[in-house]
């Protein structure tokens, strides 16, 4: 069923058409009857920029992820779960499952993903979150419409890895919902750190215990046991290992946690890694460090350990990165479009890092779909008609800068203007004159002072097939459309071998 989904699929996608793009929207999907009325969510909210200020408290006066993860993991012990972090899923040899990340704002954005999800992952066996299951701070309270209410109809378990947004509040949340531990005890802060810290919301039991009825199906549960064992586990079936790390707030992996994915790699199953922050990004390498020395790509990159994919959340779109590592290929990839506000892709110049060529990477959206979103969206705000450019504009003068052919047929012959490249340059797709830095200021916040509640989305999720030789990872687009919810178009496909 998925195959046949996926070969329609790739001639609706927003690689063949702007109507696959979402850009001819004759219709608003069905999401909107799922989604609670009145629900919204917008980072112009000052309140909710407070309450995500241990993100800014971190940098400045150090991170203690690590130190609470490891009390958390001692509690854990303590209650008897296997000290090796286990999840043994009944599958066999073939088996397939959804990823998606940055999910929990819990609007539009989040809901116009679940009838493509629901529709492409009929009869997977799980599904995985990679990051930012709730917005702004991780509460207990908010999972409810954030998280039980969207994946109602998911008919299977959810397992989760946190990103830095469930660590705002210690991650009580998530450890409460996803491992149904008790809350620790509170340590009382030190210095100006302990003074300013977001202090995590009592949990409301009882709402939180009603909001569990809408996922309280024995095949929505992890068979055999009554939760996942913590917020870094390993999920294993005889094909494949599925290891999933805990980055905390700021992308640093404690003593402990190192230990344990030392001892996982040495399984001699072939993996992928799934972790709350990609190792590539925006033409980047950021590996995350390892307390006492390395990084987590030093463990993915050693061909004892036989990782061959590497996934991470917290950027709000999906790229990837087929990284050639000695005589073998590792697939990174980014898929943090889930349900959050969308990072921009236009912002990413020609790919070179660790010698990926251009036309080896792919991204959703394409980089001119998400320079015409942008233009349009601030041609509004700021009342300058001018700044907007058409999807095919934006595609040519994208393509020009990049230095590739526009993805997309383009309906007809584009000349870049003056006007189109001031419009660019503004929105961060051309370089400023005497390479001024102009960009720098106003680009590091675009997305998040961008959010926006109506279709095209340009959201995404992952299904991924397994069986004992390949391993089929492909890339669906979720618009807010409703032609896209009964034929989610397929915007990436890479098949990778297990042998």
């Amino acid at each position: 069923m998925v195959e046949v989904a996926a070969e329609r699929g790739k001639q609706l996608s927003s690689r063949v058409s702007e109507e696959g793009a979402g850009w001819t929207c004759a219709q608003t999907g069905d999401f909107v009857r799922l989604k609670p009325s009145g629900q919204g969510f917008s980072w112009l909210n000052l309140g909710t920029l407070w309450r995500s200020r241990n993100e800014v408290l971190a940098g400045l006066f150090g991170d203690p992820s690590g130190k609470i993860r490891a009390r958390w993991v001692r509690a854990q012990e303590a209650r008897g779960i296997d000290p090796e972090f286990r999840i043994k899923p009944p599958v066999g040899k073939e088996f397939s499952f959804l990823l998606l990340g940055d999910t929990g704002e819990g609007d539009s954005s989040q809901y116009a993903v679940v009838p493509g999800l629901l529709k492409v992952g009929a009869g997977t066996s799980f599904a995985v979150i990679a990051s930012d299951v709730i917005y702004p701070t991780g509460s207990g309270n908010e999972y409810g419409d954030k998280f039980f209410r969207p994946y109602q109809d998911y008919d299977a378990p959810i397992y989760a890895i946190p990103g830095n947004h469930d660590w705002y509040d210690g991650l009580g949340g998530f450890m409460r919902v996803f491992c149904d531990a008790p809350a620790l005890q509170p340590k009382p802060g030190l210095g100006a750190r302990g003074l300013l810290w977001s202090r995590p919301e009592r949990i409301d039991e009882a709402r939180l215990a009603e909001a569990r009825k809408l996922r309280g199906r024995p095949s929505q549960q992890a068979a055999g046991q009554a939760a996942q064992p913590g917020s870094y586990w390993v999920i294993e079936s005889e094909s494949l290992l599925v290891v999933g790390v805990d980055t905390g707030i700021r992308n640093v992996i404690d003593k402990g946690q190192t230990e344990w994915l030392r001892r996982v790699s040495l399984d001699p199953r072939p993996k992928i890694l799934v972790t709350g922050k990609p190792i590539y990004t925006g033409n980047v390498y950021k590996p995350s460090p390892l307390e006492g020395g390395g990084t987590i790509d030093d463990i993915v990159r050693d061909p004892a350990h036989r990782y061959v994919a590497a996934i991470g959340g917290d950027v709000h779109n999906y790229q990837r990165y087929p990284v050639k590592v000695g005589d073998r290929v590792i697939q990174y990839v980014v898929s943090g479009g889930g349900g959050a506000f969308m990072h921009a892709t236009h912002t990413i110049g020609r790919v070179d890092v660790s010698a990926v060529a251009e036309d080896d990477f792919r991204c959703y959206p394409l980089r001119g779909d998400s320079l015409s979103f942008y233009s349009q969206l601030y041609a509004r705000r700021l009342r300058m008609k001018w700044l907007y450019l058409t999807p095919s504009e934006a595609a040519r003068i994208t393509s020009e800068h990049v230095g590739n052919q526009p993805v997309r047929t383009l309906a007809g012959p584009v000349r870049i203007t003056r006007r189109m490249r001031w419009a660019a340059r503004l929105l961060g797709a051309w370089p400023w004159p005497l390479r001024l830095p102009v960009d720098k200021v106003f680009h590091r916040y675009l997305s998040e002072l961008s959010d926006w509640d109506t279709p095209p989305f340009f959201k995404q999720f992952l299904h991924l097939s397994v069986t004992p030789g390949e391993l089929t990872l492909r890339c669906f687009a979720a618009t807010g459309c409703r032609a896209q919810e009964l034929e989610p178009p397929l915007e990436d496909e890479v098949r990778i071998s297990l042998g």
